[in-house]
């Protein structure tokens, strides 16, 4: 089965401040028919990268079947992780700025690369706010994550494909 997943996340500029994150899952069943499911979170504290991560592992965790995946997100710091390899850098070879500054979001990489392992993924990149209707789509569940800050943490529900 073939699975689009388009991702965002919006920390709102300030780390202390509000932010959020959300997917939209979108698959055709075996009766051809379209199917979506959306998915967003409020957070606290973090950062915009942090919110992108916790977008793409929400869509991922949430699909109970191994599939052919394509993630669709306006972050250039997710699908160059992928894409560039500098995953494999920064966990597998330990990678960093310094050597006085730690691999950053290490929990989150490790916790994407165990769902990206039951499937097989394929980042792309969308220029973000430049009219992709389902990125749009995707920016709007960040935002009213954002805005609501309701801090839930990944409830997501299961997805039967």
């Amino acid at each position: 089965m073939f699975v689009k997943i388009f991702t965002d996340g919006a920390a709102r500029g300030n780390p202390e401040g509000p932010g959020g994150y959300g997917a939209v899952l979108q698959y055709v069943d075996s009766k051809g028919q379209l199917h979506e499911r959306e998915f967003s979170a409020g957070y606290k504290k973090t950062t915009n990268n942090r919110m992108e991560l916790l977008a793409v592992i929400t869509g991922l965790e949430a699909l109970t079947k191994p599939c052919e995946v394509e993630v669709i997100s306006d972050s250039k710091y997710v699908t160059d992780a992928f894409n560039q390899h500098w995953v494999d850098g920064w966990l597998k070879r330990g990678w960093k700025n310094s050597s006085k500054e730690p691999v950053k979001n290490i929990d989150l990489w490790q916790r994407l690369l165990r769902a990206k392992a039951q499937h097989q993924v394929k980042f792309t990149w969308v220029k973000g706010h430049a009219g992709h209707p389902e990125n749009e789509r995707c920016d709007r569940l960040a935002t009213t994550a954002a805005d609501g800050n309701n801090l839930l943490d990944d409830v997501v529900g299961e997805v039967i494909l």
